[in-house]
């Protein structure tokens, strides 16, 4: 009879019965006429015995042949076996050879980093960088779901722009037609404009940096999902960041179990984040808890990645820090009206070290003072006059936010570098494969 394709994923549901696997002997081992081939296919890995005298020469042959990631198609029947992770293997009874690897360069000893950076196209194959990048994928379709269900609409921004939007110079140029352009660092100024219209929008896509940072948290090219919401304060925003990271984080403890205990991911931090009610720390407070900590910050600094490291290992969850000055933050982020040197916003830093990983803030609402901000950072005026239209035809209270994919995918995997936690990062010294 034919057999039935499945994905390995799906093997517990199929014992006793004749399967068909499709995928890539990522290891074998051979004993007398019993080999042990390790498969994978993208959605698992299940461990197949061929027996010599179980199956025809050719497939014996075949199986025997194997060597690290040549494709194959397997056929066999679906074992109960206690002793394998996933509970069953693959009694089999043909091999077909599909391609024939040649000698991987990737081994079983130890590469360095740069080694595996190199051969990051076929470094994404490993166990461990495969549940990286599915937790990641968890994680990206959680925030989109968590939108949806709070009437979010999502409205693209775009990746060419004609000027900065936080006044950085880091910004990368590129020719466009007879002019110049750049690519966007951030999507916020465009769905201040699509939130004016549709009450509720984000945007879900690459962002760019080319400040030349070495830091574990730093990539040129990264993922950010940014909201905006019209008539929303400082405060409801921080909620809704609260309210979106414990869904996300719930998704990845229910449908991720697999993958997190590939990368030895100690769950109980994730489970008590996932508890919601994150503290609120005035960025004055945080100064006064980082000085006690031995940190010579300054009373109007910015939180470096270092104080952020210090700081949320005091909590056991994330945590916001609000209230910065105004000096230290964007010139679209609107003052305290109680504290006119302090902005409305926030970042939220992650617990276990892992510093920010979302910033918000409310914006500035009133064209006079988002003119005043603008020149102040000598920002052409001229260039955000679209912008400040927003503040000329119905002008209202707004927030927004913007939570950094890899860095969330850093803090939930438990991982040092956010190098891992894209397919294909981009560092100021890594623009391949």
């Amino acid at each position: 009879m034919d057999s039935n394709r499945i994905d390995i994923r799906d093997a517990p549901k199929h014992v006793g019965e004749e399967v068909e696997i499709r995928g890539w002997n990522y290891n074998s081992r051979s004993s007398g006429k019993i080999a042990f081939l390790q498969l994978r296919d993208g959605t698992g890995r299940i461990q197949a015995v061929v027996v010599s005298g179980a199956v025809s020469g050719e497939s014996w042959q075949a199986a025997k042949s194997l060597n690290t990631e040549s494709s194959v198609i397997v056929r066999g029947v679906v074992k109960g076996e206690h002793r394998a992770p996933s509970g069953v293997e693959l009694q089999t009874t043909a091999v077909e050879v599909v391609a024939l690897a040649e000698e991987y360069p990737i081994g079983k000893k130890e590469h360095g980093v740069d080694f595996l950076m190199d051969y990051r196209h076929l470094w994404i194959r490993s166990a461990r960088q495969e549940a990286i990048l599915r937790i990641r994928d968890e994680i990206s379709f959680g925030l989109r779901e968590f939108m949806k269900q709070r009437g979010f609409v999502l409205t693209d921004s775009p990746i060419f722009t004609p000027s900065a939007c936080e006044g950085t110079t880091d910004l990368f140029e590129v020719k466009y037609f007879d002019d110049k352009a750049y690519l966007s660092q951030s999507g916020q100024l465009y769905l201040e404009a699509t939130s004016a219209a549709l009450g509720k929008t984000y945007c879900f896509g690459p962002a760019f940096r080319s400040e030349k940072s070495k830091t574990r948290r730093h990539l040129t090219e990264f993922w950010m999902l940014e909201a905006e919401v019209a008539f929303m304060d400082w405060e409801e925003n921080m909620q809704v960041q609260e309210d979106m990271t414990v869904h996300v984080l719930k998704r990845v403890l229910d449908n991720c179990q697999d993958e997190l205990k590939a990368l030895e991911r100690d769950t109980a931090p994730l489970k008590t984040a996932a508890e919601g009610n994150f503290p609120r720390m005035h960025h004055a407070e945080a100064v006064r808890k980082l000085r006690e900590l031995g940190s010579d910050i300054g009373d109007r600094d910015d939180l470096g990645a270092d104080d952020e490291t210090v700081l949320t290992r005091q909590f056991d969850r994330p945590v916001f820090i609000h209230h910065y000055p105004v000096e230290a933050k964007a010139f679209y982020m609107k003052p305290d009206p109680n504290e006119p040197d302090r902005a409305l916003c926030a970042d939220m830093l992650a617990p276990e070290g892992y510093g920010e990983v979302i910033g918000g803030s409310q914006r500035i609402d009133d064209l006079k003072l988002l003119e005043e901000r603008i020149r102040e950072k000598g920002l052409p005026v001229e260039a955000f006059e679209w912008f400040l239209d927003i503040r000329r035809y119905g002008s209202v209270p707004h927030s927004g936010f913007g939570i950094g994919l890899e860095r969330t995918v850093a803090w939930i995997c438990g991982i040092e570098h956010v190098r891992e936690t894209i397919p294909f990062p981009r560092t100021i010294y890594r623009i391949k494969p």
